[in-house]
């Protein structure tokens, strides 16, 4: 094997150094089975941040990920649809797109808006 003697002699010292990362991969260690596997690196980067600790989120991510931690319980919560399929009697379209009459006002259209207030009330907006 064609191994440079240079390349040989500073791996071998590499090896005799404490590793610079010891001190931050405890405490994301800590932090991770303090939460029960269930911070993802973002959430432990937090964490480290309001510790006082100065690390780049990336760099979290590197560790972890020599460090085998992956959070496994995440569950995305699912976005809030207001769909419900069709329900109800859907109305006749007598209008189909013919909006131009020669009277004023002889075909009205109208849409209601529905807004959540303070306390869980609804408010309901009906122009015309």
């Amino acid at each position: 094997m064609d191994l440079p003697e240079a390349t040989y002699y500073y791996q071998l010292n590499q090896l005799d150094k404490e590793d610079p990362d010891h001190r931050i991969k405890k405490d994301i260690q800590v932090i991770f089975e303090q939460h029960d596997g269930n911070y993802g690196y973002r959430r432990v980067h937090a964490q480290l941040r309001a510790n006082g600790h100065m690390i780049n989120h990336k760099k979290v991510q590197r560790l972890m990920n020599e460090l085998g931690l992956k959070s496994e319980n995440f569950i995305r919560k699912s976005r809030y649809k207001s769909y419900k399929g069709t329900t109800g009697k859907v109305a006749e379209n007598r209008l189909n797109r013919r909006f131009h009459t020669p009277i004023p006002l002889q075909k009205l259209t109208t849409d209601v808006t529905e807004f959540k207030c303070k306390g869980g009330e609804k408010l309901y907006f009906s122009p015309i």
